[in-house]
């Protein structure tokens, strides 16, 4: 039987079809109710909460000065630590291409 054709009961989650299959010497699987079966119409992707719901929670804070130039000045700092690192690296790479001229 073609598992394209087959009307039996579908995964929720992966859309492949499921087969019904009584187990030998078990009276009790012959006695269970088949439920019906609901067909998803189109799953939802997730999506962000709107920004102005997440920015609520700080809609009455105080706006504290000294913590926030602190913190741009580590921010700068690790940029620039970041940016030197990466000038350095390139350096290296390009020192370590350039075949030694022989005389």
């Amino acid at each position: 039987m073609s598992r394209d054709t087959h009307p039996g009961v579908q995964c929720p989650h992966c859309q492949s079809h499921l087969a019904l299959v009584p187990v030998p010497g078990n009276s009790a699987a012959t006695t269970i109710p088949v439920l019906p079966v609901v067909p998803i119409v189109s799953k939802e992707e997730w999506q962000p909460p709107p920004v102005a719901e997440v920015l609520a929670v700080y809609a009455g804070r105080a706006k504290d000065t000294v913590t926030a130039t602190r913190g741009a000045a580590k921010v700068r700092e690790s940029l620039n630590r970041a940016r030197a690192t990466a000038a350095q690296r390139r350096a290296a790479q390009k020192t370590a291409r350039r075949t030694p001229k022989s005389a």
